[in-house]
């Protein structure tokens, strides 16, 4: 299948298929994340659960591919993405097959985006939180989209410190900036 959109001013196609997430559309809570954050030139990127690469493929069209870094847990996802950044001119973004921040080594992102699986239990965006904390240079922020608010604005907030949530139709899009290099609470929830 094959989708065609326009994020952030720039036409962008992908190829998707089934059981990837969102294959027919770009979903709604992706659109809105994008419409919200500005990336400045010296971005250091994860798109975090890259699904297909809508996120990740923006910024690098945005940016120079190579501050771009896209990581998904589905060798299908990973190939589609792989696939969609030569379709939209940046084969040089970095792609890898990683279960969240198990496999990646590379530090120091400025942004990181995620739209993480929000309707299982919250391991998934536990680890995601907290790891991406440990992965944003001072200064850095986690930008989320879920259609749940209450544990991810609580979880952020016991992590960074603050968080900023956007409400639109019926998702939450939170950014959380890594101010130092520590939790500011113990992150036990």
């Amino acid at each position: 299948m094959t989708i065609e959109a326009v994020l952030k001013g720039m036409d962008v196609v992908f190829e998707t298929a089934p059981g990837v997430f969102s294959p027919a559309a770009i979903d709604q809570g992706t659109s809105l994340l994008l419409s919200l954050v500005e990336f400045a030139p010296g971005d250091k990127v994860l798109d975090l659960g890259c699904g297909y690469g809508a996120m990740g493929i923006v910024a690098a069209r945005l940016l120079n591919p190579a501050q771009v870094h896209m990581i998904d847990n589905d060798p299908q996802a990973i190939r589609l993405a792989a696939e969609n950044a030569a379709l939209n001119g940046v084969p040089g973004v970095h792609i890898l097959l990683s279960d969240g921040f198990r496999t990646l080594r590379e530090t120091a992102f400025t942004k990181i985006l995620c739209n993480p699986p929000y309707h299982s239990d919250f391991s998934v965006a536990k680890h995601f939180i907290e790891k991406g904390f440990n992965r944003l240079a001072i200064g850095g922020e986690l930008w989320m989209v879920t259609k749940r608010e209450k544990w991810y604005r609580n979880k952020l907030a016991s992590v960074f410190g603050g968080v900023r949530v956007v409400a639109e139709s019926s998702y939450f899009v939170f950014q959380s900036i890594k101010k130092q290099n520590t939790y500011a609470h113990r992150a036990s929830r």
